[in-house]
């Protein structure tokens, strides 16, 4: 309780006694903890502040170890993290971290602590069993599987190891929300949101977005219309199987002294969401961690490594599924034919004629479920152009090492009861090494657009706590300073004041500062997205680009404004 900062601890007799089906997922009970579950095998963790389905802003630790997916710059769920068999304890820091932990914990800290091989040893199995989608119309019941094995052995005074496996099998929840995210589009042809909408873009289908629809003259009115495109569920399957292990070899050097060399490994199928949804296939994640530590220092490195293998993006897939059998341009202009062929039957409505533009245009569509069908999405899976494919191939690699030392303990061991005073100092210094693929990320320097290239950042922090008032009443203060390869060195202040009259009341008093510099895809970002283009919002890749460049809300309401009034009014296009 008197420690600078609010952390939450939660053991395994808490998880023990929790309904939720891993430990991971009991932490949505602690207090301040907040979960975000884009599918049912990836579940996001906050504490404080914004937070997205890519939390960048919250940092996930196992051991002291960032257990995040490099190009993501944020972990995926707990796919390279513990299982319920070798979790000791988590401890969550609510709020910025960023004085001790760098940067990026400036909504929380998680710390998954595991168990000593040591004092936690033999052979232990655990099986888990449940069943979802009941009663639900997609789908019939599905089973919920989740087999770990944790073996540990002393085997020494000097030596122990420890070798984790998790198989986790199950059915995705299925995305199938037809709600009209583009309703509005043709209200002033007096045409209503909703299936018989001409620009119908449902939230759980794709291909249908703003890239892919075009606004078009047809018997004197203008009309908002989409290219059909296909569901979520009809491009990708729901069958969830992760696979992790790690392996943790300790070795005692003296008494207080301890050398651990930690490899962990996953192989995720699962949907994953960001902006866009993806099916990762075959996604493959390993962590090396070494770990030198005894009570006056600590010191640690890890190389993290990700290969994407067949993952795709589910809404280029559909949406390039539904251009490789014609065109735009073919397929607007039969759309205008079909319309006009149907109108000039008398007693034939707009909107009837629209329907029958859209059969009329998507004859030759490819009809999921066929051979054909899934060739075509298999082919597109392996296409790295978003304009034209759908592949996800990235290659990258994150390495990390850190140091902390107690310098009162340095001094003397008996330097902080002679003093008051404590001094704690540490450093640490990362490197990105990112591979261009040509499609999600390219070298910014332009002679060299396919070399690989890193992107790092460098900081340190000194600490120093003084016990006055016979002990009740604890000062703090911490400076950090970090600096990137792109941007100039910042400072972030702690200060802390905790009053312990008596043992069992506390009083905290605390100011901090956070900061974070952007993840890899927010730096570097080059993404062809089907008519759209993402680019990283550093400097050295978007110079000139938002500068010269127009809100996407202020182009909808400029094309909502023309066709309204060409609609109701009568005015040319140009006049409108």
């Amino acid at each position: 309780m008197r420690s600078p900062v609010s952390i939450e601890r939660v053991d395994t007799s808490t998880f023990k006694l929790s309904g939720a089906k891993s430990f991971f997922d009991a932490l949505e009970n602690v207090k301040g903890v907040q979960m975000i579950t884009p599918s049912l095998g990836f579940r996001i963790i906050n504490t404080r502040g914004f937070a997205n389905t890519t939390n960048v802003r919250f940092t996930q630790l196992v051991d002291g170890v960032d257990n995040q997916a490099p190009h993501i710059g944020a972990p995926i769920g707990n796919a390279l993290g513990p299982s319920d068999l070798d979790i000791e304890h988590v401890e969550i820091i609510p709020g910025t971290a960023s004085a001790l932990y760098g940067l990026n914990a400036i909504n929380g800290l998680a710390n998954f602590i595991t168990k000593n091989p040591f004092t936690s040893t033999g052979v232990t199995v655990q099986q888990k069993t449940g069943i979802n989608h009941v009663n639900d119309a997609e789908t019939s019941a599905k089973l919920f599987s989740e087999t770990s094995l944790r073996i540990a052995e002393k085997i020494s005074n000097r030596f122990a190891f420890k070798l984790n496996g998790t198989l986790t099998k199950g059915y995705d929840w299925i995305a199938d929300d037809r709600t009209d995210l583009n309703a509005a589009a043709n209200v002033a042809a007096g045409i209503p949101g909703g299936v018989n909408n001409p620009g119908f873009d449902p939230t759980s289908g794709y291909g249908n977005e703003s890239s892919n629809r075009k606004t078009v003259t047809l018997g004197g009115k203008q009309y908002v219309v989409a290219r059909t495109g296909y569901l979520e569920k009809e491009v990708t399957d729901y069958h969830l199987q992760n696979i992790k292990a790690d392996l943790g070899l300790v070795y005692k050097v003296n008494e207080q002294s301890t050398l651990t060399y930690t490899y962990r490994f996953a192989d995720i199928d699962n949907i994953y969401q960001r902006s866009n949804r993806f099916a990762l296939k075959d996604y493959i994640l390993q962590q090396h961690a070494l770990e030198f530590k005894n009570p006056v220092f600590q010191i640690r490195t890890y190389l993290t490594t990700e290969n994407t293998g067949k993952s795709y993006n589910l809404r280029s897939a559909a949406e390039n599924e539904d251009k490789s059998y014609k065109s735009d341009n073919n397929w607007y202009n039969d759309f205008t034919t079909g319309f006009n062929r149907a109108i000039a039957v008398t007693g034939t409505s707009a909107q009837q004629a629209l329907i029958t533009a859209r059969q009329f245009a998507d004859q030759g569509r490819l009809q999921p479920g066929t051979a054909a069908f899934a060739d075509r999405l298999n082919a597109l899976a392996d296409v790295n152009n978003w304009d034209i494919g759908s592949a996800l191939r990235v290659n990258d690699q994150l390495f990390h090492v850190e140091g902390q030392i107690d310098i009162s303990k340095a001094i003397s061991k008996n330097f902080k009861q002679s003093t008051g005073f404590d001094f704690l100092a540490g450093f640490d210094h990362r490197d990105y090494i990112i591979d261009p693929d040509g499609n999600y990320f390219v070298n910014p320097n332009s002679s060299k657009p396919n070399a690989a290239f890193t992107y790092g950042k460098t900081g340190g922090f000194l600490q120093a706590g003084k016990d006055l008032l016979n002990n009740t009443l604890r000062l703090t203060a911490t400076l950090r300073a970090d600096r990137n390869d792109y941007f100039n060195l910042k400072f972030n202040p702690r200060f802390t004041a905790v009053y312990s009259p008596v043992e069992e009341q506390n009083f905290r008093v605390s100011f901090q500062s956070g900061y974070r510099f952007p993840s890899i895809f927010e730096a570097f970002s080059n993404v062809n997205s089907g008519g759209v283009k993402r680019i990283g919002g550093l400097r050295v890749m978007s110079d000139g680009v938002l500068e010269n460049s127009y809100l996407k809300n202020s182009i909808d309401a400029f094309q909502a404004a023309v066709k309204n009034d060409f609609n109701t009014q009568g005015l040319s296009t140009s006049a409108a």
